[in-house]
């Protein structure tokens, strides 16, 4: 560390300590701007033989207790490097050396599960059910699953999930260990919209460095330093990745898609399957191509949301193709000998296109059709449907060429007049 750094966080120690009750507001939103003290706090503890970090460790826990949202984020920023040198010391087995680091995460861990009334909080989280739109999915896109959960809704079947109320802790052990740094994430990425991109860049070193430290992967990765295996919990891992999630879409792209992947490494290993489902349906989610997010702005996290407006297929039924089926319908095959037995009726194929080719007005198309569903109704009601009016017909026929035969030889027929 060299010295200007460790003036700064000399200076920075001393500012508070005289600061008025009355200028604590415009301290704390002026105090996210400087950008040099805080790559020289986060210096400070990366050492852990350092001797400005128990005195940057107690001011930390004064800014988070002091009530101001500003000072308490400020604190939150620098949690995943608290997290990992505590972890890290703990694993070398040197205990002694971490304890104003374990000091503060306790004291932030007893300050969150607590109201500001001192009682025990209960945290609470309704799943949301699938029939209820939301801007990751639409009900009627599910099909079957959707009227099965709404029938579940209706009945007043929706799941909460509670956290609470969580017990004081005065000391770290190897069984509450994760149990207090699984709920210090889950404070953490409450916040995650708030912090800075230096925070976020650290929350995805770290985990991979939790992951790998001790396996072979920590060579690939050219990790120095822990060279013995952390051990980390389920739950840990889950709140690991929700970090993780936020992080990939807003500026951590490739450092995040490296943590994303160790930690899929490091849960095959542990054969923890809920990282394993969280961590697969992420990386199953993401874009092929970088994510060209700004590290500036507004922070979110990017979904497709499917649109609402319906789409008109290309083989909807319409008034042109029922009133085109209708005259298919009514066509019949041409005979080759061109020759058509009495009492049916040959439909002439229509065409929608006038004499020189040109295609007709809608209008007009529609009097023409009219016109020719008319004739062709007419021609219907005057064709003899009676079979004893159709025998009558043919002996006239055959009388009528009896008798131009007749006139043929010169024979008059009978009753007819010849002058």
């Amino acid at each position: 560390m060299f010295t200007s750094e460790k003036g700064v966080v000399e200076e920075w120690l001393s500012e508070f300590k005289t600061l008025p009750e009355a200028s604590l507001p415009n301290y704390a939103t002026n105090l996210k701007d400087k950008s040099s003290l805080v790559s020289s706090l986060y210096k400070v503890i990366q050492e852990p033989q350092s001797e400005l970090l128990e005195p940057v460790c107690h001011q930390l826990f004064e800014f988070y207790r002091s009530g101001e949202e500003q000072l308490l984020r400020f604190t939150l920023q620098f949690l995943p490097e608290l997290i990992w040198c505590y972890l890290a010391v703990s694993a070398s087995r040197n205990v002694h050396s971490s304890g104003c680091i374990e000091a503060l995460l306790l004291g932030v861990y007893n300050l969150e599960i607590v109201d500001k009334q001192g009682h025990s909080k209960v945290l609470s989280f309704t799943i949301p059910s699938l029939s209820k739109p939301s801007v990751y999915h639409e009900p009627s896109s599910i099909g079957s699953m959707a009227l099965t959960e709404s029938a579940l809704s209706q009945h007043g079947l929706s799941k909460v999930v509670y956290s609470g109320p969580h017990p004081q802790r005065e000391m770290l052990t190897a069984q509450n260990r994760f149990e207090v740094l699984t709920f210090l994430l889950l404070c953490y990425n409450a916040a995650l919209t708030y912090m800075p991109g230096v925070s976020l860049q650290s929350l995805c070193q770290i985990c991979s460095r939790i992951c790998v430290c001790g396996y072979p992967r920590q060579h690939v990765r050219k990790y120095k330093g822990v060279s013995s295996r952390i051990p980390v919990s389920s739950g840990f891992m889950v709140q690991m990745l929700t970090g993780i999630y936020f992080a990939l879409y807003n500026g951590e792209w490739e450092l995040a898609q490296k943590a994303l992947d160790d930690i899929i490494y490091r849960a095959q290993l542990e054969l923890y399957p809920e990282p394993l489902l969280v961590a697969n349906a992420i990386k199953a989610s993401l874009p092929h191509g970088a994510m060209k997010s700004s590290k500036e702005g507004t922070r979110c996290i990017q979904v497709e949301i499917t649109p609402t407006a319906s789409r008109i297929s290309r083989n909807a039924v319409t008034s042109m193709s029922i009133r085109g089926h209708r005259w298919k319908r009514h066509e019949q095959p041409d005979n080759n000998n061109d020759t058509t037995e009495l009492g049916i009726l040959v439909i002439p194929e229509i065409s929608v296109t006038s004499v020189a080719g040109e295609r007709t007005g809608n209008g007009e198309k529609s009097r023409a059709l009219g016109e020719i569903d008319a004739q062709h109704m007419q021609g219907v009601q005057d064709t003899p449907t009676d079979p004893r009016t159709e025998s009558k017909g043919l002996p006239e026929i055959r009388r009528q060429k009896s008798v131009r035969k007749m006139m043929e030889d010169g024979i008059n027929p009978p009753g007819r007049v010849q002058f």
